[in-house]
């Protein structure tokens, strides 16, 4: 490789092709990292809502609560038996909280 610009083309070349390797190992790791850190906080918050659920009942039977039913934010009473869809109820208390903001803002503003 006598010529300057062939070789400068080769080493543009092959730092390039370098560049994009590491680039995609580290992409590829940075997903990685993301799918398990994903999968530990859906751990987390079905340990955390197991263990919310298991001393809510414990109080409710420590303070004489029969029935095992209890009310959602919604009003809706449903058994303990039945699964909780813990994503929905999130959705419906923030919609309610923007109703309420949007109720609380005509009130501020005099527009009501």
């Amino acid at each position: 490789m006598s010529n300057p610009l062939v070789q400068a083309f080769f080493v543009g070349r092959a730092a390039a092709e370098v560049i994009n390797e590491r680039m995609e190992g580290a992409f590829t790791d940075a997903l990685s990292e993301l799918g398990k850190l994903d999968a530990e906080l859906k751990e987390q918050m079905s340990s955390f809502t197991s263990e919310v659920m298991e001393r809510a009942e414990r109080s409710a039977e420590a303070a004489g609560a029969s029935g095992g039913t209890y009310t959602t934010p919604t009003g809706t009473g449903q058994t303990s038996s039945e699964p909780v869809d813990l994503q929905a109820m999130i959705d419906e208390l923030r919609a309610e909280i923007a109703v309420l903001r949007t109720e609380l803002q005509r009130h501020r503003s005099g527009s009501v």
